[in-house]
């Protein structure tokens, strides 16, 4: 199993850290087919290969991603684009 660990600092309050992963959220599900769901300050995603987690505390996002063997070869696209994704929505 392959896995993605990212953790992200944050400056914003919990729910404006909260709109930003549910930001990040549809659109990781849009580009990869994610399922997901919120489970209070903790996201649960998954598909067929993937399963994960995003927990948001006061001071970071942290993202968790376990590839399965038929996704382990994009691990470094789907990694790119989940720091491409932080950047663009923890910079407002």
């Amino acid at each position: 199993m392959s896995v993605i660990d990212v953790h992200r600092a944050h400056s914003f309050d919990k729910g404006h850290a909260r709109e930003a992963a549910e930001t990040l959220a549809r659109d990781l599900s849009s580009q990869f087919d994610v399922n997901y769901q919120w489970e209070g300050d903790h996201l649960t995603f998954k598909r067929s290969g993937a399963k994960g987690h995003l927990n948001i505390t006061d001071e970071d996002l942290h993202v968790h991603l376990e590839l399965g063997m038929l996704l382990r070869p994009f691990k470094s696209r789907i990694e790119q684009e989940i720091n491409s994704q932080l950047d663009q929505i923890l910079k407002a």
